[in-house]
């Protein structure tokens, strides 16, 4: 068997595989999945000297222990936590040599909800449909990490970035997330469009991997009745039969029945991964602003 694994001691609330995801299988029915902190996973990569799309760990919360076979460079980034090696304090956001045995452990998060954890190599665990990503609604890739779980690794080339800090934007206090409206605006009234946009929502616990929930005022609809299944995308903002808007993340369902009001700027979409419940949501139009309101 080979030493190049990752045994994990500590799952956490919950730990996944994650890559870039499955973008381009929308068709097959198969959401694009990937980290939700996408910046994150990509800058604790690099800083382990893997390509921006390596596999990485994402903790939610509570974090993880890890256990490698082999001496390993890894870096933890995403949500600010206490990280220690063998019951030592070890830097936050920067590369920390792990020798074979030692144990890691990623803490509680102390802002965010996300940690990121990068292993030289990679996490190698075999791609479905060109990724090694875990998806919570489809179950494609690895099931989310359980006591015992032995991940293997890929080969590192021995480069690793030499720093003693690196920026990383603190988790929201609040989030303010432009959005582009429609392609169902019209299904919602003036009013409802003018408290979709002045009103504050809150982060909802109920939010996970598939979508952002909110609390906060119900929008009124102009059109009753029910919409025929059509394509969603990523960041669309999906409004159920209780009127809270909901922010659809990596795991959302291809097609989807509710009228979708607004669409979420990219750019916009990773601070929504780092949003602890109760954070306050801003929604502000960017372009094709509506003239109904």
């Amino acid at each position: 068997m080979t030493d190049r694994a990752l045994v994990v001691v500590r799952p956490g609330a919950l730990t996944t595989v994650q890559d870039r995801g499955r973008p381009g299988h929308a068709h097959l029915g198969v959401p694009r999945s990937g980290a939700l902190d996408a910046p994150a996973a990509a800058l604790m990569n690099r800083l382990v000297g893997n390509p921006p799309g390596a596999a990485v760990l994402e903790t939610t919360l509570d974090g993880c222990d890890l256990r490698p076979r082999s001496a390993v460079t890894v870096a933890v980034g995403g949500a600010p936590c206490p990280v220690s090696v063998n019951g030592r304090p070890a830097p936050w956001g920067a590369p920390v040599h792990v020798p074979a045995g030692a144990l890691l452990s990623v803490g509680k998060a102390v802002s965010g909800v996300r940690t990121y954890v990068a292993v030289s190599g990679g996490v190698a665990v075999d791609p479905v449909l060109g990724s090694r990503s875990t998806d919570l609604l489809s179950g494609l890739g690895p099931p989310p990490l359980t006591a015992g779980t032995v991940l293997p690794l890929g080969r590192p080339d021995g480069t690793h970035a030499r720093v003693d800090v690196v920026p990383q934007p603190s988790p929201p206090t609040e989030l303010v997330l432009r959005v582009t409206p429609g392609p169902r605006d019209d299904w919602f009234t003036a009013a409802a469009l003018r408290t979709f946009t002045t009103r504050t929502y809150r982060v909802s616990a109920s939010s996970n991997r598939i979508g952002l929930r909110t609390e906060g005022p119900a929008l009124e609809r102009a059109v009753d009745g029910e919409l025929p299944s059509e394509g969603m995308v990523l960041g669309a903002i999906q409004v159920p039969p209780d009127g809270r808007p909901v922010i659809f993340l990596a795991d959302h369902p291809t097609t989807g029945g509710y009228p979708v009001i607004a669409v979420v700027h990219p750019k916009d979409l990773p601070a929504t991964a780092q949003a602890t419940p109760g954070t306050p949501v801003h929604f502000t139009f960017v372009s094709g602003r509506n003239d109904r309101f």
